[in-house]
């Protein structure tokens, strides 16, 4: 029996995904980092068995309506675990923000800075004082009444709508329509009601034109549609709706990004002319602090504004004094250069992260475990000092910190390292060393200790000549002042920067329009689903194939089963309570919603019936249970699935299930199956990829298998551009494109752009001294 005082977080025998028994014991009150390859297992003994046992006795000591909710989001599968404090998860969620979260909303730092427009501001004569949700934009009493708070107005104008006026409307003169049915049906009505839709557009008459586009009249019509030969079509009531009506309506109401997207292109974007762009009430705006709107304070980067508070009177000072205080870790953190109105959307996921690891830091809990997922992630190198001082710091109030990494500076700066391996799925879960980070050098078979403690040179490669230039700019976005880029073709080129340098704002600026790009292919970290219904499977298309063979059973054609019986999507073979998704949403009402196996299949996603019929022993639900490894060697006869498995393969994914919910795979993961995607459609033509940090949440020894794929796409003709923070990866690359020298206003430029070599001696370059480091054989990542 252990001490009520032990030392020691002991876990016993934990099988959570794939781990086998595992039995490890990790201090209190160090800094802990769990690492090893991609699939091999640490999140599910930090993530899935720690942080998820220590919820699940939150939920035994509340209410009884949430000890219910226990027995639906099921308990971890361990033994037993002692010594476990009180948790805290820091995890890079994979939700979409909306776009009214922001920087200050996330951190709370709006609320505070509120309280001190309410109870400090400056008031014009006679005004009486507002309360503090008059100063927020996301409430009736402060939005604007013209923009809603947003900010901007959405408008649109006939040369929008209508780019050729030389065509009818037959012809398609109203670009902004939908197309198919729903187009034809707009036109129809306009014949009904007396239009002349094959006049050239321009020769209609000025009032006619802007009824058609502008109206907010619908009227409602009888339309006898022309017959096409063989189909009877009988005539229909059919309502109008103008041009402009219907790309508002899909801007402001459609789901569908695609359509939202096509919509924009037919709406100009201005500042709001009531609230110049502030987004409040003219009498919220009339409030100042220093001279300025709160509107005005909440545009600077964070680093300026703590300088402009103000310390005068005794209210202003204790209000001014708090909102400092919330700043510091923010800047610490390396996010100076963010500022309280920049949207949540726009954020990276370790940006995201950070700004709540920062919140932490003032929340004063002690005696916690804190268990962070990756907070590395998207930091330069220069910031990952300020990293390691704030865990040291959360260690010193007196608490635990466990920490999922694959960087390895941090590693280097922990107290206890816990090594998870030695490979991936099935081929992990087991733990290879538990102990001080220096006793991990004498584990063979260790893929970290081989990264971690090898201080050779990165192997000397001839520098690819390239064969022409793509030129971008003068690029005036963001922080970027008329910044002009060449990009160099059928090389790879790596952009570096500290965060928020503008690298993946010049990025941004390659389009397929530029000369010399030809192909391109974006390949962003954005999830490849939103719900447990789209996977891996289903993403990359192999999903389809394997249906086309279970249709193809002696059982399933007896049973007269088609191809759509092995779909979950559809009603028919899949299991109806949970419609499919294998999953039911759990709603706890004090903490976030979270999924359960559903009750009736367990997980299984099909009915009784579709289980039944097996291909080589398996069912459909077995099928997508297999990993990409072992998927591969029982669909080796089939090359329309071989091939699919073979691009995931190649880029390390052979630890994922088939099945596997997109809501389940992080960032790196959603990037590299798209990446494996494009890899099996074999490109012969040149094509230009753009990578935004692909390396994020890649163990070194993963980054080698994608560096080899991403080289082996500039060997066969193609280019390569890539963000990137990861020095291994740049010191690699044939050209380099350094941005800063800092982040926001301080950033913006190019401080150097030439070979790894080249720029590793340049002055003035944050990037400069850790990139000479990795090519001199010290400090990789």
């Amino acid at each position: 029996m252990h001490s009520p005082h032990d030392p020691y977080v002991r876990v016993r025998d934990a099988r959570e995904h794939n781990l086998k028994g595992v039995d490890v014991d990790v201090p209190r009150d160090v800094v802990a980092v769990f690492t090893g390859v991609s699939g091999s297992g640490k999140s599910s003994l930090a993530f899935g068995t720690v942080y998820a046992e220590a919820q699940r006795r939150y939920f035994e000591s509340v209410a009884p309506y949430a000890r219910r909710l226990i027995h639906q989001v099921g308990a971890p599968k361990v033994g037993e675990i002692t010594g476990l404090p009180p948790a805290v998860s820091l995890q890079q969620r994979r939700a979409a923000p909306t776009s009214r979260s922001s920087v200050g909303t996330v951190t709370n730092l709006s609320n505070s800075l509120r309280m001190l427009f309410s109870r400090a501001g400056d008031y014009p004569p006679g005004a009486e004082r507002l309360d503090s949700d008059a100063f927020s934009p996301n409430t009736a009493a402060g939005a604007c009444p013209e923009c809603h708070g947003l900010g901007r107005v959405h408008r649109t104008t006939e040369e929008l709508l209508v780019p050729d006026p030389a065509l009818s409307i037959r012809d398609g003169a109203i670009a902004a329509w939908p197309g198919a049915w729903q187009g034809k049906n707009l036109r129809d009505v306009l014949d009904a009601l007396g239009h002349d839709v094959d006049r050239p557009w321009r020769e209609l008459p000025a009032a006619e034109r802007e009824w058609i586009l502008f109206t907010d009249e619908q009227p409602v019509v009888t339309v006898h549609p022309v017959r096409d030969a063989g189909r009877i079509q009988r005539p229909y009531q059919g309502t109008y709706t103008s041009a402009r009506r219907y790309v508002m309506k899909t801007f402001s109401d459609s789901r569908s990004a695609t359509l939202r997207a096509k919509a924009e292109r037919f709406l100009t974007s201005a500042p709001c002319p009531v609230c110049g762009g502030g987004r409040l009430r003219p009498e919220s705006l009339a409030v100042t602090v220093g001279g300025r709107t709160i509107a005005e304070l909440a545009a600077l980067p964070l680093t300026e504004l703590a300088g402009l508070l103000p310390a005068d009177g005794e209210t202003a000072k204790v209000l001014t004094g708090d909102l400092v205080s919330r700043i510091t870790p923010v800047v610490e953190l390396g996010l100076g250069y963010l500022s309280l109105d920049r949207s949540t959307p726009t954020l990276s996921a370790g940006e995201l992260q950070r700004l709540r690891l920062a919140t932490q830091l003032r929340s004063g809990l002690f005696g916690v475990v804190y268990v962070l997922d990756e907070p590395s992630a998207g930091l330069h190198p220069a910031d990952t000092e300020a990293l390691l001082t704030v865990l040291a710091r959360l260690k010193a109030a007196g608490n635990s910190v466990f920490v999922v990494e694959h960087h390895l500076e941090v590693m280097r700066g922990a107290d206890w390292i816990v090594d998870v391996g030695p490979l991936a799925g099935e081929h992990g879960g087991r733990v290879l060393y538990s102990g001080p980070v220096a006793g991990l050098a004498e584990v063979a078979g260790s893929a970290t200790a081989r990264h971690l403690f090898d201080r050779s040179p990165a192997p000397a490669r001839r520098v690819r000549t390239p064969r022409d230039r793509v030129t971008v700019g003068p690029v005036s976005r963001h922080n970027l002042r008329g910044v002009r880029a060449e990009f160099p073709l059928g090389v790879l080129t790596a952009v570096t920067g500290v965060s928020g340098s503008g690298k993946s704002t010049l990025v941004g600026e390659i389009t397929g329009d530029l000369p010399g790009v030809g192909r391109l292919v974006s390949v962003d970290q954005r999830p490849i689903g939103r719900t447990p219904r789209s996977n891996l499977a289903t993403y990359t298309g192999l999903f389809d194939v394997v249906r086309k063979v279970f249709a193809a059973t002696d059982e399933a054609r007896e049973r007269g089963y088609g191809v759509g019986r092995f779909s979950f999507n559809v009603p028919g073979g899949r299991c109806e309570t949970c419609q499919g998704e294998g999953f039911v949403s759990v709603e706890l009402l004090f903490l976030p919603s979270t999924y359960a196996p559903c009750p009736d299949c367990g997980g299984a996603r099909y009915n009784p019936g579709t289980l039944e019929v097996a291909y080589r022993g398996r069912n459909i639900a077995g099928v997508l249970d297999l990993t990409v490894e072992e998927a591969a060697e029982f669909f080796a006869d089939t090359p329309a699935v071989a091939r699919s498995l073979a691009a995931l393969l190649d880029v390390g994914l052979g630890y994922l299930r088939l099945g596997q919910p997109a809501t389940e795979l992080s960032g790196g993961e959603a990037q590299r199956i798209k990446l494996a995607s494009e890899l099996q459609r074999g490109r012969r033509s040149h094509t230009l990829y753009l990578l935004d940090e692909p390396t994020t949440g890649l163990h070194p020894a993963d980054v080698e298998v994608l560096m080899r794929q991403l080289h082996g796409l500039v060997d066969a003709g193609h280019t390569v551009v890539v963000v990137e923070h990861d020095m291994s990866v740049v010191a690699g690359a044939d050209h380099v494109i350094d941005l800063g020298p800092g982040g926001g206003d301080a950033g913006g430029r190019i401080v150097a752009a030439g070979p790894p070599g080249e720029v590793a001696r340049a002055s003035g370059s944050a990037t400069a001294p850790y990139l000479e480091r990795a090519l001199d054989g010290g400090t990789r990542r």
